[in-house]
């Protein structure tokens, strides 16, 4: 397996800055950290991007909402962003959400889910749950079709989409039609060949997972637990799915054998691995062109294109 030239470039300067590990920092240092907003591309203008919130198990629950056009009853995206559980904001997914808007001709709404060490599992899925509900409930405040929502999240907002649509498919009319899961992370205890290839220098490492998980869950049962694992659950019923996954990335296996249980249960996929790619590829757009190319294929996956 080779790694993408301008994804090794990308490593280069990172092991350059040099510093300390993220698995080594606080979870307050790791926040502080984020990677430059340039990197996943140019911020593109649209109709309106605005930040508001929806009702929450634990209180109000922030959102932003990106509308590519004017006018009223367009298809909608609930998204949910990358970083463990632990990391990750609203700005940090800004553009690839307004990215997803524009190309898909979408209304997409961001979800800052509560985060870990102070809200351990299941805060996260309990948000993600609240906010896919009231959105799908409530689709004429944001000027969305309510026939028309998809769902979808990066690494664990990957986890939290399929969570949620698993929890919410015999509950909420109408139903989810897509899940966009972008290099899920579906097994909190991964021992695949992939995790143990890619454990080090790939960005993503087993370090950080273990990190991550660490500050997640609350026991060692929770591994096993359908909502923090879902590769384990009972996938049924679910909606049609495009699942991405990098070459490079400790994740790679748990996802693609995410997509072969989902085909196994009747639920119509789409598997697209991404030669040579690491973990947040999808948020370098700006830098890999295997970004720009997966979030193109993402948007056309949301218009109901079939994906070569």
């Amino acid at each position: 397996m080779s790694l993408h030239p301008q994804c090794k470039a990308f490593l280069d300067q990172l092991a350059a800055l040099g510093g300390k590990p993220l698995h080594e920092m606080t979870p307050v240092e790791a926040r502080a950290l984020g990677l430059p907003p340039e990197l996943a591309g140019p911020e593109r203008p649209l109709h309106s991007v605005v930040d508001r919130t929806v009702p929450g198990p634990a209180g109000p629950i922030p959102v932003r909402v990106y509308t590519p056009t004017p006018g009223s009853r367009l298809p909608g995206l609930i998204f949910f962003h990358g970083g463990g559980f632990v990391i990750g904001t609203l700005d940090s997914s800004d553009r690839v959400c307004r990215n997803l808007a524009h190309l898909a001709g979408r209304v997409v709404v961001s979800v800052d889910y509560r985060l870990a060490p102070e809200h351990k599992f299941p805060a996260a899925v309990d948000d993600a749950c609240a906010a896919t509900k009231y959105v799908i409930e409530h689709a004429s405040e944001f000027e969305i079709d309510a026939n028309r929502i998809a769902i979808g999240g990066e690494s664990a907002g990957g986890n939290l989409a399929t969570v949620a649509a698993r929890k919410l498919r015999e509950s909420v009319v109408p139903s989810l039609t897509l899940q966009l899961l972008i290099y899920p992370l579906v097994r909190t205890d991964d021992d695949s060949p992939s995790m143990r290839e890619f454990a080090n220098d790939h960005f993503l490492t087993a370090d950080v997972m273990a990190y991550f998980n660490e500050h997640y869950l609350k026991t060692a049962d929770d591994h096993r637990h359908h909502d923090a694992s879902p590769l384990l659950a009972d996938l049924r019923g679910l909606p049609p799915a495009f699942v991405i996954t990098a070459e490079c990335d400790p994740l790679r296996d748990q996802g693609e054998a995410y997509a072969r249980r989902l085909a196994e249960a009747g639920v119509p996929v789409t598997l697209k691995r991404y030669a040579g790619m690491i973990h947040p590829f999808f948020s370098l757009a700006g830098i890999v062109d295997g970004g720009q190319t997966a979030i193109a294929d993402a948007a056309a996956a949301l218009q109901g294109q079939a994906l070569a």
